[in-house]
């Protein structure tokens, strides 16, 4: 079989045959694909680095194999005659189903776990069995201890008061540690997929706490974990009762004519649309806004836009878009699909077959506390943003009943990117700067969405990018100079030139109109997702 022709010369009768030499030549473009295609011997791959992959050649070669065979699958997928989105979409498909394919997700084929369970006396498969029961009843692979956290006890602790809450949010006003504060305060608008408090999990890497330093009065929007009495909401409502709201109890607990605004994530795109709703209405409540990790433009949306078209839309807004819930786990189930190989398969494998439960980890933690979303709202979010890209249009979308022009923020700008962030594309971000229409400055950071974003300056960790607005992201990068450690100073230098004159800090939240309602982190970010 691998050498044919040799095979066919004892029968010159048969070798002469037409068919047979049109066979032969098959074979040889087989061959020829086949040498061409085979991937080099892979690379080290963590799922399989541990030694007993690797003393053993009957499980060597099987992970080799696997590896080899989906090197040689993408290879494949990349030479079909797909536009650019199919293959794409493919691509991801085809991931998820190799990935879930690995020899590592099977008992009968990972040694580790067959070693764990010969050195345990198979302990450790009635604790994995233990697990997985335990993960079946919640709904979810764990990927943390769920019981070493707990919202307002070691996680989300900064000092600070509930001075506001309407059926869609509360707002927080945070406790001042300095003796003097700037006289604008800064008001923060995080994601309302998952909770705020990855901008406050432990005071060593805690943003609001770095900002309280700095001297700002901070105020920071707590969503409400919504239920079934608030699936009627809309995006109409984010904007107005969420962040316009917020921003106008902000200016007048503190008596400035302006606050600096800060959005992450959706949070971001949120606060873009709230402050183009003001200026429409003639209003320009913002004397700066920073923007992390947030997508005005959404051009390229990445893997998410893949599994956005309009059928999917369509089935969306025909179930919820008038009323009802986007689950929370749904969600976390698509993120987590993202990158399966570091949210998912590990701790099914350490879990499920090594019977090792998570060990706790406050990013984890956070990021299976999960959050709903009311259905009209997800809907005209999706259709207006990641399939019709209207919010980049002036009066491409009209939001609280005014046509939104993102232009209108005349604001200067600090926008915040993430170089290896799978959620939003770094040029994505940097696409954004062009739709503003104030003085923007752009950076850009290491790492991905979250540790990107959470890098406090006394870790020393990472580097980010600095330098002037080019034609497009390309160039830029080009250009950027390479600085060493967070972007957080950066961010602060840069915001205390927008935010006033120092003035003595009133220690006691809120004021007449707006009392404490309770301490931080309130009701709203304990609720947990039904």
């Amino acid at each position: 079989m691998t050498d044919p022709k040799t095979l066919l010369s004892a029968n010159p009768w048969w070798n002469a045959a037409p068919a047979t030499q049109a066979w032969l030549q098959g074979v040889e473009q087989m061959q020829a694909f086949w040498s061409a295609s085979l991937p080099a011997p892979p690379a080290a791959d963590r799922r399989f680095a541990a030694e007993a992959w690797q003393r053993d050649p009957r499980f060597a070669q099987l992970s080799q194999g696997y590896l080899q065979f989906s090197a040689l699958m993408r290879n494949a997928l990349q030479a079909a005659p797909l536009d650019t989105r199919s293959k794409s979409q493919w691509d991801f498909a085809l991931r998820q189903v190799l990935d879930a394919m690995s020899p590592a997700n099977c008992l009968a084929t990972n040694p580790e776990a067959l070693q764990a369970a010969l050195d345990s006396g198979g302990a450790s498969l009635v604790e994995g069995a233990r697990l997985l029961m335990a993960d079946i009843a919640k709904g979810r692979v764990s990927m943390s201890d769920d019981q070493a956290f707990e919202v307002g006890e070691n996680v989300a602790t900064s000092p600070g008061s509930v001075v506001y809450e309407n059926e869609l949010m509360q707002l927080v006003q945070y406790a001042p540690s300095t003796a003097r504060v700037h006289k604008r305060p800064l008001v923060i608008v995080p994601p309302c997929i998952n909770k705020f408090y990855i901008l406050d999990l432990q005071p060593d890497n805690s943003l609001v706490a770095y900002a309280v330093a700095q001297g700002h009065t901070v105020f920071l929007v707590s969503w409400r974990n919504v239920g079934a009495a608030q699936g009627h909401l809309g995006w109409d409502d984010y904007v107005e009762q969420g962040v316009l709201q917020a921003i106008a109890v902000a200016r007048e607990i503190s008596g400035a004519d302006q606050v600096n605004t800060l959005g992450f994530c959706i949070g971001g795109t949120l606060l873009g649309s709230a402050l183009a709703v003001a200026a429409a209405r003639g209003e320009q409540p913002a004397a700066s806004v920073t923007l992390l990790t947030a997508m005005l433009d959404f051009s390229n949306t990445g893997e998410l836009g893949l599994m956005v078209d309009e059928a999917m839309v369509a089935q969306r807004e025909a179930s919820i878009g008038r009323g009802g819930l986007m689950k929370g786990r749904e969600l976390a189930t698509v993120f987590a699909a993202l990158r399966a190989n570091d949210l998912i398969w590990p701790y099914v494998v350490n879990g499920y077959l090594k019977g090792k439960a998570p060990p706790a980890f406050d990013l984890l933690y956070w990021n299976g506390d999960d959050t709903n979303l009311p259905g009209p709202m997800y809907c005209w979010y999706l259709r207006n943003t990641y399939l019709e890209n209207k919010l980049r249009e002036p009066g491409g979308t009209v939001q609280c009943g005014v046509p939104v022009d993102l232009s209108s923020i005349t604001a200067p700008a600090f926008v915040y990117a993430s170089r290896e962030d799978h959620i939003v594309p770094w040029q994505t971000a940097y696409a954004g700067t062009g739709l503003l229409g104030g003085e923007v400055r752009f950076v850009l950071g290491a790492s991905g969405h979250i540790a990107g974003v959470i890098n406090p300056p006394e870790k020393k960790k990472r580097n980010h990018w600095v330098g002037d607005l080019a034609d497009d992201a390309g160039a830029w990068l080009d250009r950027a100079e390479s600085v060493d450690g967070s972007w957080w100073p950066a961010w602060s230098d840069w915001l205390a030139t927008h935010a006033g004159a120092k003035v003595a800090a009133r220690r006691a939240p809120g004021n007449t109109a707006y009392p404490a309602i309770e301490p931080a982190p309130g009701r709203y970010v304990k609720t947990k997702a039904a």
